[in-house]
């Protein structure tokens, strides 16, 4: 089971990292260049947000599956864990939900926005947000 689950949190990651990127290049690139809010814009936000949401649920149950989260933890202690066992004991885990918590944010934020201009500047803001906090805690070693 454990393994499964491994291979699906690492396969979904690319997509979650891609959408991620288009999600916050679609809000940048169109908050500078002043262009109108559209229904592509919202089916990209929707989707990058359900497809974060998703990999957060399958990392959940990964972190309580996985010799190297919770288990890691309750075996060796928070000190006895070295850095890489922190990365995916600790850093990653908790990175991932404040990210997903931020992108999560922004999406309820534009929402409530009238007009383009602001509906993409939460997007940008927090979806960025969320895309560096994720691109800084992914254990490039194992992912490549």
């Amino acid at each position: 089971m454990y393994e499964t689950i491994q291979m699906l949190h690492s396969y979904w990651a690319y997509l979650a990292v891609l959408m991620i990127v288009i999600g916050s290049f679609n809000a940048l690139i169109k908050f500078f260049g002043n262009k109108e809010f559209q229904a592509i814009d919202f089916r990209i936000s929707l989707f990058t947000l359900i497809v974060m949401h998703i990999q957060l649920l399958i990392g959940l149950v990964l972190y309580f599956v996985s010799p190297f989260g919770l288990k890691n933890i309750q075996n060796n202690g928070m000190g006895g864990l070295d850095s890489f066992m922190r990365l995916l004991a600790v850093e990653h885990p908790f990175v991932g939900i404040l990210a997903v918590t931020l992108i999560t944010i922004g999406y309820s934020k534009h929402k409530k926005k009238l007009t383009s201009k602001p509906k993409f500047k939460m997007l940008a803001i927090f979806y960025t947000l969320g895309l560096i906090l994720v691109l800084s805690r992914i254990p490039w070693n194992n992912w490549f």
